[in-house]
């Protein structure tokens, strides 16, 4: 029986599932962050081979599985996912490999079929559509080179402009002063903006201002309201234009979420984003992302093997069974 290794590669840590051609899952394992654009190309597929021996034992040796289903942060641009999948081939993880973007995953892991469009906002923000018939519509995500906004990090920079421009008196007056005080344990909100640019604190730690300001918002913070309704706003708006690239915003479409921003269920959040899509896409179908994504990234290394949908069911079943 073919076996596929599913790959689900993130900012935060990489997780693998290596899953027989009947659905069965064979092995799990989690490694390090899967980030080729600081480390590399070479360094971020040894994240895959360290998983892989974590969850078949440490004498386990390559090829792992026939297929290498691989979705993962950083494969932006095809050639990035060419060049992702050339080293996993050249590594001999698979016999065959197949490398996508980590939102195909989340579309994957939430839409009922392969049709469908995903948003991913966690520590950054991203979005695909593929249509009914495959065609696929998607944006680089290089941040603000190719014009993207939010995500979790650029939600917490947000969070500290206004809170700083309210201490100082160059904005309105905005509870998230005291919120990133209070969170931080620091007497002033510059003390956080100095102790990030000395380095003393990592500017990843930003993303942890996201509940800071959904709280401050929920309270009904003027500022902090117009933040969060720009994140819905831009959430909408990268579903809507991927949609109508396809031309499919006339007819029934699932529209994923996924991220920790919008799967934290904010009722804020959950509330413009619900207004925003039936105002832009009334046939959208809201679903927000309950089960891992790299169910999504071994269904479609099933997909690859033309697995029958038995196979599918009793996949999902093994990850539904693990929420």
């Amino acid at each position: 029986m073919r076996t596929v290794l599913a790959v689900d590669g993130g900012n935060s840590k990489t997780d693998i599932a290596l899953v027989a051609e009947d659905g069965s899952v064979l092995a799990t394992g989690r490694g390090g962050a899967f980030q080729p654009q600081s480390t590399g190309v070479g360094v971020a597929i040894d994240v895959i081979g360290d998983a892989a021996r974590s969850a078949l034992g440490p004498a386990s040796a390559p090829p792992y599985a026939d297929h290498v289903a691989a979705y993962v942060a950083g494969a932006d641009l095809p050639v990035e996912e060419e060049a992702l999948r050339a080293e996993i081939l050249s590594r001999g993880y698979g016999r065959e490999a197949t490398v996508g973007n980590d939102t195909f995953a989340l579309l994957r892991a939430g839409a009922s079929g392969p049709a469908g469009v995903a948003v991913v906002c966690g520590a950054g923000i991203n979005a695909v559509a593929v249509s009914p018939s495959g065609e696929v519509a998607r944006y680089p995500a290089l941040g603000r080179l190719t014009g993207d906004w939010g995500g979790g990090l650029g939600l917490g920079e947000e969070t500290l402009w206004h809170a700083v421009r309210a201490e100082d008196g160059r904005g309105p007056a905005t509870a998230l002063a005291a919120g990133v005080r209070e969170h931080f344990g620091t007497g002033t909100v510059e003390e956080v903006s100095l102790a990030v640019h000395f380095g003393e604190l990592p500017y990843g730690r930003l993303n942890e201002l996201v509940p800071v300001l959904m709280a401050v918002a929920g309270q009904g913070d003027g500022v902090a309201r117009s933040v969060v309704a720009r994140m819905a706003e831009e959430v909408v708006v990268l579903a809507v234009v991927a949609m109508r690239r396809l031309d499919v915003l006339s007819v029934p479409m699932e529209v994923v979420l996924g991220g920790g921003v919008l799967t934290a269920r904010d009722p804020l959040m959950s509330e413009l984003l619900e207004r925003g899509f039936a105002e832009s896409a009334p046939q959208a179908k809201l679903i927000v992302a309950d089960v891992a994504p790299i169910m999504g990234a071994a269904l479609l290394g099933l997909d690859a093997l033309g697995a029958t949908e038995e196979a599918r069911a009793r996949l999902r079943g093994h990850f539904h069974a693990l929420t």
